[in-house]
């Protein structure tokens, strides 16, 4: 009786502590009129994954806390009430829901499904503790092992997250795709020239006229998630100024840019972005003149290990 009691008592302190932290901790209270401003917020849609790889910011900490700051609710209130996993996750879900919706009420948070799933599976990740190590007389070795237990399952949801994650690649050079048309951009011997008093030295392609009437360069990056192009481009003071180049991506116009333009090149941050539609496919590059594009790169999102 006296064990109940204590588990009881340990229940009752880490529930109030979590229940401070959902309504009044991180400055909710100063931030209340901002919850007010932006009115009720309900996501529904999951945004994210639940836990990536350890990284030293607050994003990662706070994602940790949300999964890691459940799994006692999985240890505690089975061990005051012996109850199978379905009606302890069910419960569990219900009274997260309730919670979740009560903050977006009261304007003192918002109803975030990422948390609800983050918040379940710490719950999952305290029953299966419990099941390793608590349902007898506890020993030095089951606490060994239910301890190894909750990291292993959360290595394991960080390697799932990461499977299912996509980022930001680094900045790749636009020659890396192969050219449809065997019309590749100079990537070896590159000259120096002057733009606006400027030394241009480029790092890795040079995409110019070469003195014909037009040039076109031609990509397919299908299979490429939310495309962004970087490119530097300008008029050499040594050429006329006149010229003009133009990106299509699948037949609609997306940047144009001609010798009035390059006039206000020095205005301007370089690199430029341009970004590609979410479903792009065939891009088309078409230069007239004596513009130069150089350095033209991209992103795209890609898991880590491509």
């Amino acid at each position: 009786m006296k064990k109940q009691n204590l588990i009881m008592i340990i229940t009752s302190i880490y529930t109030a502590l979590i229940l401070f932290f959902m309504f009044f901790g991180f400055n909710r209270l100063e931030h209340r009129a901002d919850y007010m401003d932006a009115g009720y917020e309900f996501m529904l849609i999951p945004s994210s994954v639940p836990l990536n790889f350890p990284s030293l910011t607050f994003s990662w900490l706070y994602d940790f806390g949300n999964i890691a700051a459940f799994i006692p609710f999985g240890v505690l209130f089975p061990l005051l009430k012996h109850c199978p996993y379905k009606k302890f996750i069910g419960s569990f879900i219900v009274v997260i829901l309730g919670l979740e919706t009560i903050q977006s009420l009261v304007y003192l948070g918002t109803f975030d499904v990422d948390d609800v799933i983050s918040n379940t599976i710490g719950a999952t990740i305290g029953y299966i503790v419990y099941k390793v190590g608590f349902t007898s007389n506890l020993t030095l070795k089951k606490l060994i092992a239910s301890c190894l237990s909750a990291v292993l399952l959360l290595t394991c949801v960080m390697i799932i997250s990461e499977v299912l994650e996509k980022r930001v690649s680094s900045i790749q050079p636009l020659h890396a795709i192969k050219e449809t048309a065997d019309t590749n951009p100079l990537t070896n011997d590159i000259p120096i020239f002057t733009v606006a008093g400027h030394k241009i030295e480029p790092h890795y392609n040079l995409y110019s006229n070469e003195g014909t009437t037009s040039k076109t360069y031609t990509y397919m990056i299908d299979g490429k998630e939310d495309v962004i192009l970087f490119l530097h481009l300008g008029m050499p003071d040594e050429e006329e100024p006149q010229g003009n180049v133009t990106i299509v991506m699948d037949g609609k116009e997306i940047f144009q840019a001609d010798e009035v333009y390059l006039q206000e090149t020095e205005t301007l941050e370089m690199p430029l972005e341009i970004p590609l539609f979410y479903e792009a496919n065939k891009l088309t590059i078409t230069i007239t003149g004596h513009i130069k594009l150089w350095d033209i790169g991209f992103t795209e999102m890609k898991h880590w290990w491509e």
